[in-house]
């Protein structure tokens, strides 16, 4: 295919990303620093765990469990981790909830364990005793932590809705055993110690379902639900400190890291296009194209990747990456024209000349992002992915986008006007 055909589809594929930024229907997904929120930070006590009880899969429990009641669709940018400090000897739980400034909302979102408990009638007692429903029901073994799910349900009769329980198989057994002994009894569902369903059994149920059917709302049984699901912590925590981000100056860290990153990027291109001049040109292009495909991966609506100002900060660099292989691209193509080379044959001697250098900066800096993010904190994490990103990036800008378009541009002519056009610094050499 003719070199000026592909640099042409190069750029339509580039204007059409860049059109799918523009007017693309999902935005970026900011973090916590840029979209303001609050992050709260637990310190884990794993010291009252028995001691028999693993530590690391208590904490992983833990850690999934807090991230299902902070994202319970799977598809919110709160984020939920764990450290360990070889120093203090203490684990920690962080959690970032973007959007959310009222921190006691956040605080009960995290901290909220239901207690359900089944309770059956004291020998003796009526439905017409006297007895409160607390004096008249005592406790069973069965309890909210022998269930495996809970989902709003709605009654097929009056429309009213209900929480539908399922037991695990310990819990269906003793569910089964407490309404064969109970059939014409009240068997009471407790919730934090109040009654919530006081049904009369007719039957033995088998199977481990049950049903809530109390006076509630739609939202109400619907937090009921995933209350009842997520169950109780699997280990103790502890608040250690709060933070909460305005709105306002997340707002305010975006437009800086924008101005940061377009001063940067004209500078860069400035640079780029005085000293290099035309071969400067297609770098910028390629730059411009680099900086299309990043921005379109941070804000793709299948797996986007949530903006920090460390992200930022990493996508910055990474630029600076990507026109160190082009640096060294052009470097290398005017060793090849000052050794007498046309200007084709210098174009692709000097590719492959700068290859193993571009190929070497470019895998440390994969490794090194690698390292920052199996290591690092979960700020560290967002400069590291961003980092890791571009790195992929402009290798692919460097050595395909680039080399499209300097063969495009490419002539055989060998006139003192195209020499300066391939030239570097500001007199011909």
């Amino acid at each position: 295919m003719n070199q000026k055909i592909k640099a042409m589809w190069v750029i339509v594929a580039v204007a059409a990303i860049g059109l799918f930024l523009v007017k693309g229907g999902s935005k970026f997904s900011l973090g916590l620093d840029l979209a303001g929120g609050s992050a709260l930070t637990y310190v884990i006590h794993t010291e009252q765990l028995p001691p028999t009880e693993d530590v690391n899969d208590a904490v992983n429990r833990l850690r999934d469990l807090i991230e299902r009641r902070v994202n319970p669709n799977g598809v919110s940018e709160a984020t939920v981790v764990t450290s360990y400090s070889n120093l203090t000897k203490t684990h920690k739980l962080v959690v970032e909830l973007p959007g959310i400034t009222n921190i006691e909302d956040a605080k009960a979102v995290i901290k909220a364990t239901p207690v359900l408990d089944f309770r059956t009638e004291r020998p003796g007692v009526t439905a017409s005793s006297s007895l409160t429903v607390d004096e008249a029901f005592e406790k069973t073994a069965l309890t909210g932590r022998y269930i495996d799910n809970a989902q709003l349900v709605f009654d097929p009769a009056t429309n009213r809705p209900m929480v539908s329980l399922q037991f695990n198989a310990e819990g269906a057994q003793m569910f089964s055993e407490i309404t064969k002994a109970n059939i014409g009894k009240r068997v009471a569902i407790f919730l934090d110690g109040a009654p919530i369903s006081v049904p009369t059994v007719q039957q033995q149920i088998d199977g481990g379902k049950a049903v809530i059917s109390g006076s509630f709302t739609v939202d109400e049984a619907k937090e009921l639900a995933l209350r009842l699901k997520n169950g109780a912590l699997p280990v103790p925590i502890s608040e250690e400190s709060s933070t909460v981000i305005s709105p306002t100056l997340g707002s305010s860290a975006v437009q800086t890291g924008v101005k940061a990153g377009v001063i940067g990027f004209a500078l860069v291109a400035l640079f780029m296009i005085l000293w290099y001049r035309l071969p400067g040109v297609m770098a910028t292009l390629a730059l411009i194209a680099y900086s299309v495909i990043m921005l379109a991966i941070f804000k793709n609506p299948v797996f986007p990747v949530t903006l920090t100002s460390a992200g930022i900060a990493g996508f910055i660099i990474s630029v600076g990456l990507a026109v160190d292989a082009n640096v060294l691209t052009f470097e290398r193509m005017k060793e090849e024209i000052r050794n007498g080379k046309g200007l084709i044959d210098a174009i692709n001697v000097g590719f492959a000349r700068a290859w193993t250098s571009i190929r070497d900066s470019h895998l440390a800096a994969l490794i090194v992002s690698v390292i920052l993010y199996m290591m690092g904190t979960s700020v560290v994490k967002g400069f590291a992915v961003a980092f890791f990103l571009g790195a992929v990036v402009s290798l692919i800008s460097a050595q395909l986008i680039t080399r499209v378009f300097m063969r495009a541009i490419a002539t055989k002519s060998g006139s003192r006007f195209v020499r300066f056009l391939f030239s570097s610094g500001f007199h011909l050499k």
